[in-house]
């Protein structure tokens, strides 16, 4: 086996944001040396890292050079130049997930299409190459109000998705590739990570509840474990699996699911890293998610996944009203509550609905973590000086 603890070893993450500065928590526990790449100076993993080197990620040379300095690469954000990663794997470098798995996700009408091919449920869609198909569709009666704009690439944090209720709403939407899907009346939006190793050894986490804001379209809370049925919780964790399956991915995948009002599960979207759903696996769970991604793709035994306690994780963004340089007010208001922990993710600048951190609530009884966390998400505000 490779010796990655306090050795010469190399491990890359393309992306240096929040989740590439978690992932951080752990390669310094192991000491295993770390080399990050990211367009900005100010990336929250910059204080973090080993080595790290300013590039484009969706620029192919800049892509490749950073891969050709490190052992193993990996990546915290799906915006990245996938070409390059494919001319690493030819050349022998291992990239975690491959890039065959990122191409299919990339794009969400490539991956709805590879959900219908490998018989995974999903909610139905139709693909368009421009926005303009969508009107000329509803014109001769082959799409009805409502349904669920979503931009074939690029699209993040509630970017790149409306729910479409009239024609008025298609306007200033951009005018690429995209799909429509039939809005699903749920009862639930769920989550499960699974993670795999090399040698295929797979573990998953307990299924999560989300709860969005109705106005951004991001999650507000994270519960762990999900207020719902085992049998429901059991029919979410085996259609991960066959999603993981499909993929036969390395790394983390984090699957976002719905709960319809029968309680069938449809897979809305993918993401092969670490997610926003599992933030909470910090202080809740044995063997936090950032730790379980880099165990994967070293192809070390996986860790224990089940909770220690029961735990909810609450966003911290932005307020609306404030640009420029954060405060986090009240901060140490929270911190006098018990099993309460703030991450700060390190961004100088906070905008509206802008991802600044997050909190995690654990406590043996959910409901009253619940209860706390809704006195977290009221009491701090990030706002500007």
């Amino acid at each position: 086996m490779t010796n990655y603890f306090s050795s010469n070893f190399k491990l890359g993450i393309l992306g240096g944001g929040q989740l590439g500065k978690m992932m951080l928590y752990s390669t310094r526990k192991f000491d295993i040396t770390t080399y990050v790449m990211d367009s900005s100076d100010e990336a929250p993993c910059k204080i973090a890292c080993n080595k790290f080197v300013k590039g484009n990620l969706m620029n192919y040379d800049d892509v490749y050079n950073f891969g050709k300095q490190v052992d193993v690469l990996t990546f915290e954000i799906e915006n990245v130049n996938v070409d390059a990663l494919e001319a690493l794997e030819k050349e022998g470098k291992k990239v975690f997930p491959s890039s065959k798995t990122l191409r299919t996700i990339q794009n969400k009408a490539t991956q709805k299409l590879f959900y219908r091919d490998h018989q995974i449920p999903t909610s139905d869609f139709t693909r368009f190459a421009y926005v303009s198909e969508i009107e000329d569709a509803i014109d001769n009666g082959g799409l009805e109000f409502p349904f669920v704009w979503k931009a074939a690439q690029f699209g993040y944090d509630g970017n790149g998705v409306k729910v479409v209720r009239q024609l008025s709403d298609l306007n200033n939407l951009p005018k690429g590739e995209c799909i429509t899907e039939d809005l699903i009346p749920f009862k639930n939006e769920l989550a499960v990570i699974v993670a795999r190793n090399e040698t295929g050894e797979t573990k998953t986490y307990p299924v999560v509840e989300m709860e969005f804001h109705p106005e951004a379209n991001q999650v507000e809370y994270v519960i762990c474990p999900a207020r719902i049925e085992e049998t429901v919780a059991k029919k979410a964790t085996d259609i991960s699996l066959k999603v993981s399956k499909a993929f036969n991915h390395v790394g983390l995948l984090a699957v976002e699911m719905f709960q319809t009002e029968n309680d069938d599960i449809l897979v809305n979207e993918v993401a092969p890293r670490p997610h926003n759903s599992g933030h909470q696996t910090i202080e809740a769970s044995y063997t936090s998610q950032f730790e379980q991604h880099i165990r994967a793709i070293l192809n070390l035994p996986l860790g224990q996944t089940e909770s220690k306690v029961g735990g909810i994780m609450v966003n911290l963004v932005g307020a609306e009203g404030y640009t420029g340089d954060v405060v986090y007010e009240h901060i140490e208001d929270i911190l006098k509550m018990n099993g309460v922990t703030p991450h700060i993710y390190g961004k100088k600048q906070t905008r509206p609905f802008r991802k600044m951190g997050h909190v995690t609530i654990v406590n043996e009884d959910l409901n009253k973590a619940r209860e706390i966390a809704e006195v977290v998400k009221n009491t701090i505000k990030v706002i500007s000086k």
